[in-house]
């Protein structure tokens, strides 16, 4: 699969212009989700950061920009998105490095790094249980190759001590998430979003940490839009919100 010609490209804001994303007009194009991930990532100034699975770039490059003196690695197995990425990580200015590679196979230098933390945003679906999409980047990004079990079995191993790793997931495949962590990571947090208040959560993240021992928490779950219903097209989130996509903040995490 080549790479993207420029007429193929938009160059999209986020975080109120913060970031610009150069991204594909067909093909996979990020939205709220990598944001609501990167905001959840409790990195500080001076840490490392590792992201399984950065397609174009959007994920590492809202927590650079919302944490500077952070630096990044970016892991993606699509050569065009790996291309995409490091003229997006050139594009910000970003202390970031992106590195073209199956997350299974990881090249060895970076298999003898370890990181403060790891964030991913799996596909979504088990392999066969959606209708593929007819492009490629979507059908990757959107279908499980490699299991999700493996996703966080290599994100424990690229952990350091005391290590945080940050996921973004559907809600359906908690269970899958739980077992995957078991033996590998503890104190787990689990934030569930809902898109409006009294509707079932779609999405949860997951914070969970290398030796941690604190005891499992199930957050309240974050609503996302002010009103109870769709009432007209337009953003409606409510302000919390507002300022994690717009303003680039911390998403608010329970203490």
């Amino acid at each position: 699969m080549g790479g993207f010609a420029d007429r193929d490209l938009s160059r999209d804001a986020f975080l109120g212009g913060k970031v610009m994303l150069y991204q594909p007009v067909r093909g996979y194009r990020a939205g709220v989700d990598p944001v609501l991930l990167a905001a959840a990532v409790p990195a500080k100034p001076g840490q490392s950061v590792l992201e399984l699975g950065c397609g174009a770039g959007p994920a590492f490059l809202c927590l650079s920009a919302r944490v500077p003196g952070i630096s990044c690695t970016g892991v993606e197995l699509q050569a065009p998105y790996a291309d995409l990425a490091r003229r997006n990580v050139a594009e910000n200015q970003a202390d970031a490095e992106v590195i073209e590679a199956d997350l299974s196979a990881l090249p060895d230098g970076l298999r003898q790094r370890q990181f403060n933390h790891v964030l991913a945003n799996p596909p979504y679906y088990r392999a066969g249980a959606h209708v593929a999409a007819d492009d490629a980047g979507r059908r990757t990004a959107l279908g499980e190759e490699t299991p999700l079990k493996d996703w966080v079995s290599i994100a424990a191993k690229r952990l350091k001590p005391k290590g945080y790793l940050t996921m973004i997931q559907r809600a359906d495949r908690l269970p899958d998430m739980l077992d995957a962590c078991a033996g590998r990571l503890g104190s787990l947090e689990l934030l569930p979003l809902a898109p409006r208040s009294g509707r079932t959560a779609e999405l949860v993240i997951l914070r969970a940490r290398k030796d941690g021992r604190a005891p499992f928490r199930l957050h309240a779950p974050q609503i996302l839009h002010a009103a109870d219903r769709h009432i007209r097209d337009g953003d409606d989130y409510r302000p919390e919100i507002t300022a994690v996509l717009k303003q680039g903040a911390g998403l608010p995490w329970p203490e």
